[in-house]
């Protein structure tokens, strides 16, 4: 089986490639998939495609809509949803994205430092793991896709 894991939440660090660079190091049955992370496409996609707004909220509006059609699609296609909180940005959609998540009873694993654990005290509830590094993401995907359990399982 191919798991499907959606990488979600903060765009400016490359912790999506460090999960990606592990878990194929580890030789792990996996497909990711993530919002689009080119921060000017992703804002201004709704305009671009489908014209121009005067209003900034309309703008925002066509963008969130048309960023909701992926975001929905592969959240619910997912085995594993990883929502990563980064230390520069409130990152509201990734909390969105982790709502919607455990509303559909996926699995969830949340990405983010010690000092933010009391600002994500419900969405940590809500997750079966929370992880400080991607390093742990990628032992936790290696030990629940394949079993593995680095200094128990390699021989």
């Amino acid at each position: 089986m191919t798991w499907s894991v959606y990488l979600s939440g903060e765009i400016h660090t490359d912790w999506r490639e460090t999960i990606a660079a592990g878990a194929r190091a580890a030789d792990l049955d996996v497909r990711f998939s993530a919002p689009v992370t080119d921060h000017a496409a992703s804002d201004d996609c709704g305009v671009a495609i489908l014209g121009a707004e005067g209003n900034k909220f309309w703008h925002d509006a066509k963008g969130a809509r048309l960023n909701a059609i992926r975001t929905r699609t592969l959240i619910e296609e997912a085995d594993i949803v990883v929502v990563r909180f980064g230390d520069k940005y409130k990152q509201w959609n990734a909390a969105f994205d982790a709502g919607y998540a455990a509303a559909l009873g996926k699995a969830i694993v949340v990405l983010h430092q010690p000092e933010h654990q009391h600002a994500l005290k419900e969405v940590d509830a809500a997750a079966l793991a929370v992880a400080e590094t991607p390093d742990q993401v990628v032992a936790i995907l290696r030990y629940v896709i394949d079993g593995k359990l680095a200094g128990y399982t390699d021989t």
